[in-house]
C-alpha cells in the first residue's frame, strides 16, 4: 500500500507540472503578442493563437518528455537541469515555427503569420516561465525542509565548518543537504584561495584562510570541522589539521577522490581525524616498478604480527607466485590467511606454516618444502621493558632466530633475504636494541660468506598502531577514564604508519645488492607528550582537565630520544633511487670475533648476557637515567 501511495503521489506531482507547463506555454504566447501588438490588435490575434494552441502545446510537451524534464527530481535541481530546460524550450520554439509554416503552406486559414521577433520573444518567455517555475518549486521545497528542521530544533543541530571550497566541498554540501542536514549544517567555509574569500559558496560564506580557523570557528560557533581538501599534499593537510586542533571542535575528514573511485559520494565515508593524520611525516610514494621483483616469485614472511601482516598485504598486491606465512602464534596468521584469501581469491596460493625461528630444524623443513625466492624476516621480540626482564629470550629469538633463518636461506639458495631492524639498534640502551644491532651484523656476515643470496636490513622507527605501541595504550587509558601515562615530558620518537613502513621495506628489498643497512626517512621526531595531548583531544576530552597526563619516569632500557644512523655510518650514508630510503655502508667487524661471540651467547645467562652483547656491540650502553631492571 505504501508503494502504491508513493506512486500516486509521484503521478500527482508530474500532473501538476504538466498542467503548469500547458498554462505557462500558452500564457507566454499571449503575453508576447500583447507586448508586441498592444491590446487593440488582440481581438485579431487571439483566434490565431487559440487555433494553434493544441498542436504547439502537444509539441512542447513531447519535447519536454524527450529532454527528461518530467523524470528529474526538481527538489534537487541544479545547473544541469536548468540547462536542459533551456534547451527543451529552444527546441520547442523552433519546432513551433515549423508548425506555423506547415499550416500556412497547406493553406490552413487559422494559422497566422508571426514575425521573427515574436518567435524569439515567446521562446525566451517560455524558457523563463517554465524554468523559473521549476526553480521556484526547488526553492519552496528547500524552504519547507529548512523550516521543518528549524521546528525540530535547530539548537541541537551540529554547526559545520568546511575546509576547502572546491569540488569535494560542493559534493559534501550536497550530500549533507540530501540527508536533510541530519548530520549537521554547513555554516561557514575557509579556503586559502584569496579569490574565493569574501564570496559565497552555494549560499555559505567563505570567511578567510586556514590560518584563521580557530578565530572563525569561535565566531560562527562551529561544532565540527570537515576537511574537504583531498588534493592538498599530506604535509599541508597535517599543518591545517594541527591548526584546527587549537579549537574544541570535532574534526572529520571526507573521503579522497581515489577512495570514492567513481562512486557517488556517501556521507557514511566521512571519518574522524585520527592521530596518524596529525603527525608530520614524509609522504610515501610507492614506486610500483621497484616492486616488480616480487612478480612470479615465492615469497616467505616470518612473523605475522603488525608489520609482518602488512608486509604480506603489500606483497600480495604484486602478483607473487605463492606466499608462505610462518609464525609460532596461530591466531594472527590464521586471521591474516582468511583476509588474503577473501581479497585475492585464487590468484595465487597462500600457505601457513606454524613454527618458531628458534627451531632451525623446523625452518629447514619449511624452506625445503617451498624453496622461497625472497624472504622477509619480521619475527622478533620487540617490547623493550619485557626484553630487559628476559634478556636471554631476546637473544634466542632475535639473534639466533635470525641466524637460523639466514643459514637455512643460504642452504636453500634464497635470492633475497631482508630483515626488519629498528632505530633502537643505533647506540642501543637496551637488550632488545642490542640484539637487533647484532642481527644487522649477522646479515652482513652471511652476505660476505654467501654471495648467491643478497642480504639486507631495513632500519626504521616506531610504527603507528602496532601491537604494544603507545597509541593503542593511550586509547585504552582514555577509555578507562585516564590518566594517560607518559614516561618523560621531553621523550621523542620517530613514527611511521604500518602501510608506509611495509611499502618502503619492500622497495628497499628491490634496491639491495647485498650487505646494506637501509634506513627509512621517518621525518621529524614527535614528542610523546604532544602525541598524548592530541589523542585526548581527538577523543573529545580536554587534556589535564577531563583526562590527566601523568609522568612515570623512563622505563628500563629507555632513552629520551632515538637515532636512525650510527656515527660510523654517517659519512657514507647516501640516498637511494627512492628519496625516502637511505643506504649506509657496512661497519667493519671481525668475522672470527663474531663467530666466537655468538658461540658464547649460546651459553649466556641472565648474569652475563649484557656483557657478552657488548663484545659484539661496543656502543651498547644502558641509560644511566633509567631505573634498574627488577
Amino acid at each position: 500500500m505504501k508503494k502504491v501511495a508513493k506512486n500516486l503521489e509521484l503521478l500527482a506531482r508530474q500532473a501538476i507540472l504538466v498542467i503548469a507547463d500547458i498554462l505557462l506555454i500558452n500564457a507566454s504566447y499571449f503575453l508576447t503578442a500583447l507586448l508586441n501588438n498592444g491590446s487593440e490588435r488582440m481581438s485579431e490575434i487571439s483566434p490565431m493563437l487559440l487555433a494553434r494552441a493544441l498542436p504547439v502545446t502537444v509539441l512542447f510537451l513531447v519535447v519536454y518528455v524527450l529532454f527528461g524534464l518530467y523524470s528529474s527530481i526538481w527538489k534537487y535541481a541544479g545547473i544541469n537541469d536548468l540547462l536542459r530546460c533551456c534547451a527543451a524550450g529552444v527546441m520547442g520554439g523552433l519546432l513551433s515555427v515549423s508548425v506555423d509554416k506547415i499550416g500556412n503552406a497547406m493553406d490552413w486559414d487559422y494559422m497566422g503569420n508571426f514575425t521573427a521577433s515574436f518567435y524569439v520573444s515567446s521562446t525566451m518567455m517560455i524558457v523563463a516561465l517554465c524554468g523559473g517555475f521549476r526553480m521556484l518549486y526547488r526553492a519552496s521545497r528547500y524552504l519547507y525542509h529548512t523550516n521543518a528542521m528549524l521546528q525540530r530544533g535547530r539548537r541541537n543541530q551540529k554547526r559545520i565548518m568546511l575546509v576547502g571550497a572546491g569540488d569535494m566541498g560542493m559534493l559534501m554540501m550536497r550530500e549533507l543537504e540530501a540527508n536533510e542536514y541530519r548530520w549537521g549544517r554547513p555554516v561557514v567555509i575557509v579556503d586559502d584561495n584569496p579569490v574565493k574569500q569574501g564570496k559565497r559558496f552555494s549560499g555559505i560564506p567563505v570567511r578567510g584562510g586556514t590560518d584563521r580557523i580557530p578565530e572563525i570557528a569561535q565566531k560562527f560557533e562551529v561544532d565540527e570541522i570537515l576537511f574537504c581538501i583531498p588534493s592538498v599534499s599530506v604535509q599541508r593537510q597535517t599543518e591545517i589539521m594541527n591548526i584546527a586542533m587549537q579549537t574544541d571542535c570535532v574534526l572529520k575528514k571526507c573521503p579522497t577522490l581515489m577512495e570514492l573511485n567513481g562512486e557517488t559520494p556517501d556521507i557514511q565515508k566521512i571519518r574522524s581525524v585520527e592521530i596518524t593524520d596529525l603527525l608530520p611525516r614524509p609522504e610515501v610514494d610507492l614506486n610500483v616498478d621497484q616492486c616488480k621483483y616480487l612478480n612470479g616469485k615465492t615469497v616467505l614472511v616470518t612473523g605475522c604480527g603488525s608489520i609482518g601482516s602488512e608486509l604480506c598485504r603489500q606483497v600480495a598486491k604484486h602478483k607473487p607466485l605463492r606466499m608462505v606465512l610462518v609464525d609460532n602464534y596461530e591466531n594472527n596468521v590464521f586471521s591474516l590467511y582468511h583476509e588474503l584469501r577473501r581479497i585475492y581469491q585464487d590468484q595465487f596460493p597462500i600457505y601457513i606454516r606454524i613454527g618458531s625461528v628458534q627451531d632451525i630444524g623446523r625452518m629447514r623443513e619449511i624452506f625445503e618444502e617451498f624453496h622461497p625466492d625472497i624472504v622477509f624476516h619480521a619475527a622478533a621480540h620487540k617490547h623493550v621493558p619485557l626484553m630487559e626482564n628476559s634478556p636471554c629470550e631476546a637473544v634466542k629469538n632475535n639473534i639466533f632466530g635470525t641466524y637460523n633463518t639466514a643459514k637455512v636461506a643460504v642452504e636453500c639458495k634464497v635470492k633475497k633475504f631482508v630483515i626488519l631492524s629498528t632505530d633502537k639498534a643505533v647506540n642501543p640502551a637496551n637488550v632488545m636494541g642490542a640484539t637487533k644491532r647484532v642481527t644487522e651484523l649477522i646479515v652482513q656476515y652471511f652476505d660476505r660468506h654467501a654471495p648467491q643470496t643478497q642480504f639486507a636490513a631495513v632500519r626504521f622507527g616506531n610504527v603507528l598502531g602496532s601491537n604494544g605501541s603507545v597509541i593503542p595504550i593511550f586509547k585504552k587509558q582514555i577509555e578507562c577514564g585516564g590518566p594517560v601515562t607518559v614516561t618523560d615530558p621531553e621523550i621523542t620518537r620517530y613514527f611511521m604508519t604500518i602501510p608506509e613502513a611495509a611499502q618502503l621495506v619492500i622497495q628497499a628489498g628491490s634496491l639491495s645488492q647485498g650487505g646494506e643497512v637501509f634506513v627509512l626517512d621517518m621525518g621529524k621526531p614527535v614528542r610523546i607528550l604532544d602525541l598524548a595531548e592530541k589523542i585526548i583531544k581527538l577523543s573529545g576530552y580536554v587534556p589535564y582537565k577531563d583526562i590527566d597526563i601523568v609522568f612515570t619516569g623512563l622505563r628500563p632500557g629507555e632513552k629520551l630520544y632515538e637515532e636512525l644512523t650510527l656515527n660510523e655510518e654517517m659519512a657514507g650514508r647516501k640516498r637511494t633511487a627512492n628519496n625516502k630510503i637511505y643506504v649506509t655502508p657496512p661497519v667493519e667487524f671481525s668475522d672470527q670475533k663474531m663467530e666466537q661471540s655468538l658461540k658464547a651467547l649460546r651459553r649466556a645467562t641472565p648474569d652475563n648476557v649484557r656483557d657478552l652483547l657488548r663484545q659484539i656491540v661496543p656502543n651498547y650502553h644502558e641509560n644511566p637515567d633509567a631505573p634498574a631492571v627488577e
